[in-house]
């Protein structure tokens, strides 16, 4: 062999997503390309992909990163890892891969793969090696030899062909072409009937694909297709969806290659190029006449799907309206016809229907879309993600990962790529149905929004709440429940944390979120649609909420409020539910916590705890005093006191936030009376060790409300304000005026740093929070309150001896009594305190130094010499 020179070999063709063998090692080839624009996402699962540039820069999408890649520069895609090859301008790549790989591996796309051994056919060994004067002309088509060569080479080498037979090629041979392209259809046929080896399979579709786009004869495009959906090599031990994948990217692949050889001004003068044929729309139909009797009727779809994304994706518009239109209609009337029959058909034939028609959905016109038989669809479109073997399979697979999670070394846990339930998880997660999970979900949706029979969305919600309860279920047989999400890096390998454990994380969000898309809808037709019974509503708004409470150990590692229609799906219910105080009160005593007054050992119970009382926060004004007692404040008092414990800071916090809910609302006075004086010991405990600056501020701000007018209680005890003020001012004289650490407390989420003051950014004292504090309840003291505690305050602030602490909360008095909050008769007492009572003087001068000053402009002091 003599040397090559890559960058000449690659001015030997211009075509995008073609690759050249230019040679063998071993066992792998060594392939050119050139790139432009943006791929798929696909992996290969049995084998690493090695990339190298020749000249261009490109860019390789991971998942987690790019990759970008120069001149020079190789990288290797590991086995397994999805990834997505970009190009802005063109690139000249060189690839080494095993002989057979199909190129675009689980996302089955033809458009980069040329059949194997094509190249060697048609001569690039004597292109490259021999001379002028060696080679032998050899007046033949080019197509017609290719496939000749890539199905001789699977089926019988029919077709023996010099290693150096590239030489003077006469394109304008239409009968050789004609001859070479009937011989090589019928050589494929044999082979498909006869080949039962998975890696000739896969060889074979290659060919078909090249095959489909040159027959000249409409008859053969037809008969090639209806082999492809009923050849028994194929269809016999089908990979599951893969296998309709495969076929449905060989009819994408050739329309792509068919437009592209029509629009290409310089498709007649490459020497790779494909030949002309027959026009689009002519090969177009052909191909969906192959789509007959012979093939069941869900098969159909990967013909009509794979036309209507290769001519209509990605925004093209590459057929006549009219034709697209029968295209749009020919994929409705096929999956009406393919519903009637997936009963019978299996479950490859229901996964099949749902995931070829939610990647052509965006594709197809309002009619269309409403002539679909939701009442079939929408009970598949349910049990293909969640329930089926290659959906998530309710939830079982996280079961299986416990036996592979072993103990290393001490403390350490670690959940290995190699494990057989890791491989298992990533097959799932780069499966067709969960990679599909987001459109898969959407078309749901539609469904549910148009779906006539109203009991159809019940047995819908039905069958989610069982398979979220199944998934909660086995996530608690899962060692990895056991690790609270604050200790990961304390009880997890390293490897874990970064390669197994965040794919695990994926599958499950992408799932969290499928469901919540499909709820948003239920939600919606409950709102809207007057067609369901009232009886519906309570029952429906029940489900959604047990259903979130099985997806809160998913959620509640995102935030609250990171995923708005969850928020909007989980308020939504729970206003639905408010309107029902029975069946209300039944939920929450259904999902109280189990071991009340105490806290539970398993994180999966704390954090199921948790959504207890974040949901319960929203039902305070429904449930009586005597249920508010029970549910909300017994299930809240033991995390009263235990912010220090870093696994319990959000739900310390919550449990708080549930206190002051249930204490603030009017109807329960006698709560207030009871609880107040227990709780505010607690505030005083936890401050400031466990309790934030500003979550005791708006604590005790919030309590004074409660027990001012016109609270029932202030009438029960009126002097309870006063008490509680008094309470702070001891505390007070008896502080350190020492900065309090700034990590003191736990951090809630409304209390984003960016919502603080520059002041509190720099640090408060203990002692200027408790001065705050009382500045803070000013506004809402009864007025014959009011006017004993404003000298007492002004006397507290100039305890303060540091400046910018002293400045801070001077400007925090002056913005109380400044900012509006007050009603008309306390701004008036304020007013004249601050003007003729010596106010001002007592705030910025302290009560020692007012005489000093005079207190009226121009007025002199006794110690003025005039």
């Amino acid at each position: 062999m003599e040397p090559l020179n890559l960058q000449h070999l690659l001015t030997r063709f211009s075509d995008h997503w073609s690759q050249r063998t230019i040679g063998t090692l071993n066992d792998y080839e060594i392939k050119l390309a050139k790139l432009l624009g943006e791929f798929v996402w696909h992996s290969h699962p049995d084998t690493d992909e090695l990339f190298l540039i020749i000249y261009g820069t490109l860019n390789i999408q991971l998942r987690d990163r790019d990759v970008i890649l120069k001149p020079g520069e190789v990288f290797v895609v590991p086995r397994g890892v999805e990834h997505c090859p970009k190009a802005e301008q063109e690139v000249g790549l060189l690839l080494l891969e095993p002989k057979g790989v199909v190129n675009t591996g689980d996302s089955e796309r033809e458009d980069l793969r040329i059949a194997p051994k094509a190249m060697e056919a048609c001569g690039a060994p004597g292109f490259i090696n021999g001379s002028t004067d060696d080679r032998r002309v050899a007046q033949v088509n080019l197509q017609g030899q290719q496939i000749a060569s890539a199905v001789g080479s699977v089926a019988s080498n029919h077709f023996n062909t010099s290693r150096n037979c590239v030489g003077s090629i006469n394109l304008q041979s239409g009968v050789v072409a004609a001859m070479y392209t009937d011989r090589s259809l019928a050589t494929l046929l044999r082979a498909l009937q006869g080949s039962s080896d998975e890696q000739d399979v896969s060889r074979l579709l290659g060919s078909a694909t090249t095959l489909l786009t040159l027959l000249l004869n409409p008859s053969n495009v037809t008969l090639l297709t209806s082999q492809l959906l009923s050849a028994l090599s194929i269809w016999q031990r089908p990979d599951g969806l893969r296998t309709t994948i495969r076929i449905l990217s060989i009819f994408n692949s050739a329309a792509i290659h068919i437009v592209q050889s029509e629009d290409s001004p310089e498709a007649a003068n490459r020497q790779f190029s494909i030949q002309r044929g027959l026009r689009r729309e002519e090969w177009a139909i052909a191909v969906i006449k192959g789509a007959d009797d012979r093939s069941p009727r869900w098969r159909h779809m990967c013909v009509l799907a794979g036309l209507l994304i290769g001519f209509e994706g990605r925004g093209n518009q590459s057929i006549s309206r009219p034709l697209r239109r029968k295209l749009e209609n020919a994929t409705v009337r096929a999956v009406n016809l393919a519903l009637q029959e997936a009963g019978t058909s299996g479950e490859l034939a229901g996964n099949s229907i749902v995931m070829m028609l939610s990647h052509v959905f965006d594709l197809l016109g309002d009619s269309e879309k409403t002539n679909l038989n939701n009442e079939l669809l929408l009970p598949i479109l349910i049990h293909a993600p969640f329930f089926s073997k290659e959906g998530l399979q309710y939830g079982y697979f996280l079961s299986t990962i416990d036996s592979d999670v072993i103990q290393r070394g001490g403390m350490k846990f670690d959940w290995l790529p190699e494990s057989s339930s890791y491989v298992q998880c990533q097959r799932m997660t780069t499966g067709p149905l969960i990679a599909s999970l987001g459109s898969l979900s959407r078309l749901t949706a539609f469904c549910v929004e148009n779906v006539t029979k109203v009991d159809l969305l019940l047995t819908v919600i039905t069958d989610l709440s069982a398979f979220t309860s199944s998934l909660c279920v086995q996530w608690r047989q899962n060692k990895l429940s056991e690790i609270d999400i604050t200790e990961e890096s304390i009880y997890l390998s390293g490897e874990s944390l970064t390669a197994t454990i965040p794919l695990l994380w994926r599958v499950l969000k992408s799932t969290m979120f499928a469901v919540v898309v499909v709820l948003r809808s239920l939600l919606g037709r409950v709102l809207s649609d007057n067609r369901i019974p009232a009886g519906s509503a309570p029952f429906v708004a029940i489900q959604t909420l047990q259903i979130l409470r099985d997806l809160y150990f998913i959620s509640s590692r995102l935030g609250a409020d990171a995923f708005s229609q969850y928020t909007f799906v989980f308020l939504t219910a729970i206003d639905i539910l408010s309107q029902f105080p029975v069946q209300a009160e039944a939920f929450l005593r259904k999902i109280r916590p189990s071991s009340a007054g105490s806290i539970p050992q398993h994180p999966l119970d704390r954090c199921l705890d948790l959504y207890f009382l974040n949901t319960t926060e929203h039902f305070t004004t429904v449930l009586s005093p005597e249920l508010n007692e029970e549910l909300l404040i017994g299930a809240a008092t033991p995390y009263l006191g235990l912010g220090s414990d870093q696994r319990l800071l959000e739900i310390f916090e919550s449990a708080h936030s549930v206190m002051l809910a249930v204490l603030s609302n009017p109807q329960n006075s006698g709560l207030l009376a009871k609880h107040i004086h227990p709780y505010v010991d607690v505030i005083f405990r936890v401050f400031p060790q466990n309790l934030s600056a500003r979550q005791f501020r708006m604590a005790v701000k919030t309590l004074i409300k409660m027990s001012s007018p016109p609270s029932l209680i202030f009438e029960r005890k009126p002097l309870l304000p006063s008490t509680i003020l008094e309470l702070v001012r001891f505390r007070l004289e008896t502080i350190s005026p020492v900065l309090m650490q700034q990590n003191a407390g736990p951090p809630a989420r409304s209390l984003s740093e960016e919502n603080l003051t520059l002041s509190e950014q720099r640090g408060l004292s203990e002692q200027s929070v408790l001065v705050l504090t009382l500045i803070d309840a000013l506004p809402f003291l009864p007025i014959d309150q009011l006017e004993d505690w404003l000298p007492i305050v002004a006397e507290s602030l100039n305890m303060i001896k540091d400046a910018h602490q002293l400045h801070t909360c001077r400007q925090g008095f002056w913005d109380v009594l400044s900012n509006g909050e007050m009603d008309v008769d306390r701004a008036a007492l304020c007013v004249a305190w601050w003007g003729t009572r010596g106010g001002k003087d007592m705030v910025l001068f302290g009560e020692d130094r007012q005489a000093e000053g005079p207190f009226m402009r121009g007025a002199l002091g006794e110690a003025s010499k005039l």
